[in-house]
């Protein structure tokens, strides 16, 4: 295979997320709530090689657009992605992913004991730092297993 070939062949219609951090596609699906039940057409690239990040994951999705959550939710784990509409096998809408200051509804707090983990009506509410995630309720803070914290329920 040259360096110019496909490694991931194009969709007709849906969404592209490149860039991705080298080992988060799995996480990126987990986000996106796809699995082996969903229906979805998927393909995904795997720590293929990349000019700007070395290796990269990419995730091809066919007939899907993402919500912005799931987009806020990417950026944490993947904050070099980028987002590509495809519209007949072309790239109509290109834009690189933004943190959010905020994530709403989408992570689970790691500590047990916080109001969000109990019976209680309460959706969870993290602030977005530089170097992680803090937990608007009860102040933890989660800086190497965001991922973890994806709730996919």
């Amino acid at each position: 295979m040259s360096d110019r070939e496909l490694r991931v062949s194009k969709i007709r219609d849906g969404t592209v997320i490149d860039h991705i951090t080298a080992g988060q596609a799995l996480n990126v699906l987990a986000i996106l709530g796809i699995d082996a039940d969903s229906g979805d057409a998927v393909s995904v690239g795997m720590r293929v090689p990349s000019d700007r990040l070395g290796s990269k994951d990419i995730v091809k999705v066919e007939g899907r657009e993402l919500s912005q959550d799931e987009v806020d939710v990417l950026s944490l784990i993947a904050p070099a992605a980028t987002i590509n509409i495809v519209q007949e096998f072309d790239v109509v809408k290109k834009h690189r992913v933004e943190r959010p200051e905020e994530v709403v509804g989408v992570l689970s707090c790691p500590n047990r004991h916080c109001i969000t983990t109990e019976d209680e009506p309460v959706e969870s509410r993290f602030d977005v730092l530089d170097d992680g995630i803090r937990c608007t309720y009860c102040d933890t803070i989660v800086r190497d297993a965001i991922a973890e914290q994806i709730d996919v329920a």
